[in-house]
């Protein structure tokens, strides 16, 4: 069974930062390319990162330059280190990850963002 849990959310003033981490099970983490979303209310989830399994890491440009992802695939973990956070980056934040027939999403961690 694929589960994927995410920690990591909070509240945190303008300029913040946050570290979200995402723990994977039942999967070949390894080998898998992962990702991170997020939402908002009465959006589509928007692509904010991922990686692949050797490393290659792809931003959305709204965050690149202030985020950053990685692994541990010794802890099946996935991190979105979040720096100089901002209003508009308040969101629920998702962990995702594509497994061809079947594509699993984490439960989500809500950020905020305010002063």
């Amino acid at each position: 069974q694929v589960q994927l849990v995410e920690s990591g959310g909070g509240l945190v003033q303008p300029g913040g930062s946050l570290r979200l981490s995402c723990v994977t099970s039942g999967t070949s983490f390894s080998s898998d390319v992962m990702f991170w979303y997020r939402q908002t209310p009465g959006k589509a989830r928007d692509e904010v990162a991922s990686i692949s399994p050797g490393g290659r890491t792809l931003y959305a440009d709204s965050v690149r330059g202030r985020f950053t992802i990685s692994r541990d695939n010794a802890k099946n973990t996935i991190y979105l280190q979040m720096n100089n956070l901002r209003p508009e980056d308040t969101a629920v934040y998702y962990c995702y990850v594509p497994l061809g027939r079947n594509n699993y999403w984490g439960q989500g961690t809500q950020v905020t963002v305010s002063s």
